[in-house]
């Protein structure tokens, strides 16, 4: 269960009664009390929006860290961005520029950057400000391999299964259908990487990167897929603006959801759910111009 106890202040004497704290909470926390904001609620989200708004600096939420997130390879002002005030065709260059890396260079990953593409993914929004999310780093390559080995051992096995055509026909009649589903769309693909890992060592999972983050959720959060999935984003962005290079890694969210001995093996608890995996490294491959993409499907309700 997510904490929501009230852990808001108020400096009477600081406040001048204009009542933006009251307009912006979500939880009806504060109202006003003879002019005066006052807290009177027994719910907080502890989302800071009433300390951030106030003009006076009368409001304080001891629940939150007042200097997270902090950053230790980049400087950042705590100056709010105003509506509008932003370069967009900075912002769009950013995410059109971001590409899945699949070429790393041997170079290790600082720590501290590690840590910072965190604090960046927390400043994601999240469902009912949960903040439920969970990081775990795979500092080196060392670390990328234990789960990389892990993660081919599970496929392994996997298509051991597949190649059987009695039990994905057994498995179809009773109206179980991945087995065969991942039988056509993935197995011979996933057997070539196998195979490729086998004898020459090719890493066709983590494409070898020397790092990774595996982003993940307690229980309890409202919507903790996406929330942990938001992070991701802003991971992926800020690993670009620091000279990283970042891929998703599908097949490894997949093996880790089926085979707890995968999680364990990584010192995940067993009642978090892993959500995006995200390989990282100094990359090893350059481009010319900026992503493209198909037309997508848009309406508009008449």
């Amino acid at each position: 269960m997510i904490n929501r106890n009230v852990t808001t202040v108020i400096d009477s004497e600081k406040c001048i009664g204009c009542g933006h704290c009251i307009l912006v909470c979500p939880s009806e926390t504060i109202s006003m009390r003879n002019n005066k904001a006052e807290v009177t609620g027994n719910r907080s989200l502890s989302c800071g929006h009433c300390e951030a708004v106030c003009p006076t600096g009368a409001v304080r939420v001891n629940g939150i860290d007042s200097n997270s997130p902090f950053f230790q390879s980049f400087q950042v002002s705590t100056q709010w961005v105003p509506f509008g005030d932003f370069n967009i065709s900075q912002l769009v260059g950013l995410i059109q520029s971001r590409r899945s890396c699949r070429n790393y260079t041997q170079k290790h990953v600082k720590q501290e950057l590690l840590k910072d593409l965190v604090n960046v993914g927390i400043c994601a929004p999240s469902g009912t400000n949960s903040q439920n999310w969970t990081f775990t780093i795979l500092p080196d390559r060392d670390s990328v391999m234990v789960a990389a080995k892990r993660i081919l051992y599970f496929f392994n096995r996997l298509n051991r299964m597949a190649e059987k055509t009695f039990l994905r026909k057994a498995l179809k009649l009773i109206g179980k259908n991945s087995l065969d589903t991942y039988y056509r769309k993935y197995y011979k693909s996933v057997k070539k990487g196998i195979e490729q890992y086998e004898k020459n060592g090719k890493d066709l999972l983590f494409h070898g990167a020397t790092a990774a983050i595996l982003v993940g959720s307690g229980p309890g959060g409202s919507c903790p897929a996406e929330d942990a999935l938001l992070a991701t984003q802003n991971i992926l962005l800020a690993a670009h603006a620091l000279g990283l290079g970042s891929c998703l890694i599908g097949f490894a969210v997949e093996a880790i959801r089926h085979d707890p001995s995968i999680k364990k093996a990584l010192g995940i608890p067993e009642n978090e759910s892993i959500h995006s995996v995200i390989a990282l490294g100094h990359p090893d491959e350059t481009y010319h111009t900026t992503c493209k993409r198909k037309k997508p499907v848009i309406r508009f309700l008449k």
